[in-house]
């Protein structure tokens, strides 16, 4: 499947692009995770929040279609 992944603020910096597409099998937030790491080792020492589909979701959950993927930099909320 083809998932767009969208990189903001900090990890925009961090990877050098806004967005890229990448082909990948059914898997796990986790997993696509540790692939994008993988790409963008600068990525590993970055805390985020993963958005699937403009939803915020946990590293369990499965990606199992085409999707729009945010990488979000931490916020802080007040």
């Amino acid at each position: 499947m083809q998932l767009t992944i969208k990189y903001f603020g900090m990890l925009a910096e961090a990877t050098s692009i806004n967005e890229e597409e990448v082909q990948t099998e059914v898997c796990s937030v986790s997993q696509l995770v540790e692939k994008l790491k993988h790409q963008h080792p600068k990525l590993s020492d970055k805390n985020f929040k993963i958005a699937v589909d403009q939803k915020l979701v946990d590293q369990n959950y499965m990606i199992d279609s085409k999707a729009e993927i945010a990488l979000l930099p931490a916020f802080a909320g007040g």
